[in-house]
């Protein structure tokens, strides 16, 4: 453990008893992305922080077999952070972990250690990723029947009497708390749906602060009775939930954006055409990790604010990639807003899947197609082909077809972590493409 480490940990361990901290929960994520946690009571907090919690990995989506069930959660001291909303003197903290085998070695299929093998290669080319994910998200009224927003507002609506209000103010105080940096919070476009953005910051802190953002929302909406979805389209002719994701890279010795050129008419430099050239070329490939389930592809259709078409602009939101307009001494702010994923994805293995792409762009040189500005969703076949334009993936089945033959992500995730997460996706298919729809009910019953 080297100095900074050592640091952290002794941090954790003073908060720990300056705010009489009884429970601490050690959480991690399975490969679908579904938070795990453990949960300790203090006086285990420096075993824990030294050696590890060792658990049985083997009923952990994505993990291991039976025989090699054996797995150690190792707490990254740097994540420790209180609970809010508990009572001061049953006080909690938290602990994002990585996973390790019970030798120490890193486990494969841990997806923090995916990205975090991936942003070591991006720093071994003097970069640093960061990105900044926006994700709505829609609340419900409790209804296991049917799914029913809890309000018909619009974009930017306010009402303060609508709870959702009160849900977005706790939020912000909580996820505050926890580190998160909210820049703002509003109504989305479709009734009951909803976004709070929050600072960018480096990949791996982006994905913990996309974990924490979830489970929190979902935690404060029930306080409320209602329920906080990331489901990307939970209903049919409105606008789905996104996770637009803004990307740039840093470089380490200078500190400076790396994206920016300010001789370049679009303020870009030669690596970030190069970046925008690598997502464009493996879009299809990534489609199926930054857009994984069943569902993402209902909201992945024309008229809904949702890309469908391969190609990049600088303010055409019809774009699959939108460089945003840069300001005067705003240099820092040079992006890459990639637009597809939405928020049922794993962050880990996304941001994993996006700097892949990225990076791949960048060591092979791949220039993007000139970008385009027209409303694509105009476009009819002759205008696509002229300007080279593809369409992403029409169904998870597409998807996984494309990733399946994607040697650059079998590269990226690993092929333990690669296989797996096949098998998982095939499986989600399969059981959905087998079962009887109402709407096939309603169109064929009484016409077939």
């Amino acid at each position: 453990m080297n100095k900074s480490e050592e640091e952290q940990k002794q941090r954790a361990l003073d908060i720990a008893k300056e705010k009489d901290v009884k429970i601490i929960n050690l959480q991690f994520t399975d490969l679908l992305g579904t938070t795990k946690s453990l949960q300790l009571p203090l006086t285990h907090l420096e075993e824990a922080l030294d050696d590890g919690i060792g658990f049985d990995g083997s009923s952990i989506e994505g993990f291991v077999r039976i025989f090699e069930s054996d797995m150690i959660a190792f707490p990254d001291s740097s994540t420790f952070k209180i609970i809010p909303g508990r009572p001061e003197d049953k006080a909690e903290a938290r602990l994002i972990c990585y996973i390790n085998r019970p030798g120490g070695e890193p486990f494969e299929g841990d997806p923090r250690w995916i990205l975090r093998r991936m942003l070591d290669k991006a720093a071994s080319l003097g970069l640093i990723y960061n990105t900044g994910p926006e994700l709505e998200f829609f609340l419900l009224k409790t209804d296991d029947v049917k799914p029913v927003p809890h309000d018909v507002g619009g974009y930017f609506d306010y009402s303060p009497r609508d709870a959702a209000s009160d849900v977005r103010r706790d939020a912000i105080f909580a996820l505050d708390q926890l580190g998160l940096n909210i820049e703002m919070g509003h109504h989305e476009v479709a009734p009951g749906q909803h976004e709070l953005d929050f600072r960018f910051a480096d990949a791996m802190t982006a994905a913990d602060n996309t974990i924490t953002y979830k489970y929190t929302l979902k935690a404060i909406a029930a306080q409320y009775g209602l329920v906080a979805t990331f489901m990307p389209k939970p209903f049919y002719g409105v606008n789905g939930s996104g996770m637009h994701t803004h990307q740039s890279m840093v470089d380490i010795k200078t500190g400076k954006n790396a994206f920016f050129d300010k001789n370049d008419k679009y303020s870009l430099s030669q690596m970030a055409y190069h970046f925008i050239g690598g997502q464009l070329k493996f879009a299809r490939e990534i489609c199926g990790i930054i857009a994984p389930t069943v569902n993402s592809y209902k909201r992945l259709v024309p008229g809904y604010e949702a890309p469908v078409y391969v190609c990049w602009a600088r303010r055409n939101r019809s774009a699959l990639i939108r460089v945003p307009a840069y300001f005067p001494g705003e240099e820092g702010a040079t992006r890459a807003e990639l637009r597809c994923p939405d928020p049922s994805c794993n962050p880990y293995l996304a941001f994993a899947a996006m700097l892949g792409a990225g990076l791949e762009g960048i060591e092979k040189k791949i220039d993007p197609p000139d970008p385009v500005e027209e409303d694509v969703y105009e476009f009819d076949d002759a205008e696509l082909a002229k300007f080279y334009i593809t369409t992403l993936p029409g169904s998870l089945g597409e998807a996984i077809a494309e990733l399946e033959n994607s040697s650059l992500m079998e590269k990226t995730l690993g092929s333990f972590s690669y296989q797996r997460f096949l098998v998982a996706k095939k499986a989600e298919w399969d059981d959905y493409r087998l079962r009887v729809s109402e709407w096939e009910i309603e169109k064929y019953l009484h016409t077939a």
